[in-house]
């Protein structure tokens, strides 16, 4: 099988993530490519890159899709670019290390669409907990658990 690449959608990939994944790099030898709208620091390694998309929704999606291959690992909270790597036979990973499925994908996008429609009607429905240190943990677990398949 080949070495899988690991694609972050970055523009709203916490840090600490990043971090975590620019360690297994080094460690595993993968490639990690970071796509976003906006320039950011990344560490000095031939494993490591960022391509910077133009601004505009769904542009860094858009670029993901194109060029991920199956059995690829993509790290993002956007789900209807979840759904898009599942159909692709990649790797869906949200940042707080759940893995997507066909199934999970499509209940949260109807879940993502019924509480849009709520706040659309004026009910006030808050969002998710910030990043925490379990949810690095969970994450990093759950990065290593797919990589030692592997």
């Amino acid at each position: 099988m080949n070495r899988p690449t690991i694609w972050i959608d970055a523009d709203a990939c916490p840090k600490l993530v990043k971090e975590i994944l620019y360690k297994i790099s080094a460690r595993l030898q993968l490639e990690v490519i970071l796509v976003a709208n906006k320039s950011m620091f990344i560490p000095q390694s031939p494993l490591i890159k960022i391509i910077k998309v133009s601004l505009g929704a769904d542009v860094a999606d858009s670029y993901i899709v194109e060029h991920v291959k199956e059995n690829d690992i993509v790290i993002t909270a956007d789900l209807p670019l979840a759904a898009f790597i599942v159909e692709k036979n990649a790797i869906g990973l949200n940042i707080r290390g759940e893995i997507y499925t066909e199934e999970n994908v499509r209940e949260r996008l109807s879940m993502r669409d019924f509480m849009k429609e709520l706040r659309d009607n004026g009910v006030v429905t808050g969002g998710p907990e910030a990043f925490g240190p379990k949810d690095a943990e969970r994450f990093t677990n759950s990065i290593n658990k797919i990589l030692n398949k592997r």
